[in-house]
């Protein structure tokens, strides 16, 4: 897991993390700095590789666009809060927006609809539970987690979301889990489908 290991007697937020050196990788979780370092391995990569392609293909003439890490997504009580209001800035390995209202030229403003994580030694129980909890708080729609050890694709779905995707009013239902021999389908962007063979293979 990335340990936080940037510690002061205050939350840091976006207006710090802007300041830290290019060169380095990092999320805020609630104030909490977790280094993203080191560089995934290569099965993950192919992995990531794979779920971007696919999903970038499918988008082509659909209103979503899909993006890849490093690719910073702010989470915020509104889209307007101050760099300094902001706790909260991930990098999920593939994320999907389906507004514009949702982007900007530094990233993201608000959560993607779908948010994809694939584990890592490093990041597995951070992507378990520090980001599962973000996320449905701010409301993505699809959480992905693939776990490249087990060859499984754990699905989290929100249910009863608010009207705009506000962070209140959603939870996630048990997750839909897949194997290498499935074939999953979203619910999120209507007539996506992801064959687990060709994520593992």
């Amino acid at each position: 897991m990335g340990i936080p290991i940037r510690k002061e007697e205050r939350a840091f937020t976006y207006a710090d993390y802007k300041l830290w050196p290019d060169g380095e990788r990092w999320e805020l979780i609630d104030g909490a700095a977790y280094d993203m370092s080191p560089a995934p391995n290569r099965r993950h990569q192919g992995i990531v590789g794979t779920i971007l392609g696919e999903l970038y293909q499918f988008l082509q003439d659909k209103p979503c666009d899909v993006y890849v890490a490093p690719f910073d997504v702010r989470l915020a009580a509104g889209k307007d809060a101050a760099d300094d209001e902001i706790i909260n800035v991930v990098q999920p390995d593939v994320s999907v927006f389906c507004s514009e209202e949702k982007l900007d030229d530094a990233g993201a403003v608000a959560a993607p609809d779908i948010a994809a994580e694939v584990l890592s030694p490093y990041t597995s129980v951070k992507d378990q539970r520090e980001k599962l909890a973000l996320y449905e708080r701010f409301g993505v729609k699809e959480y992905w987690i693939i776990d490249p050890a087990n060859q499984t694709l754990s699905v989290y779905s929100l249910s009863g979301i608010a009207a705009g995707g506000s962070e209140t009013g959603g939870s996630y239902s048990k997750p839909a889990v897949y194997g290498p021999e499935d074939t999953f389908t979203s619910s999120v962007v209507e007539g996506f489908q992801l064959k687990l063979a060709d994520v593992f293979g």
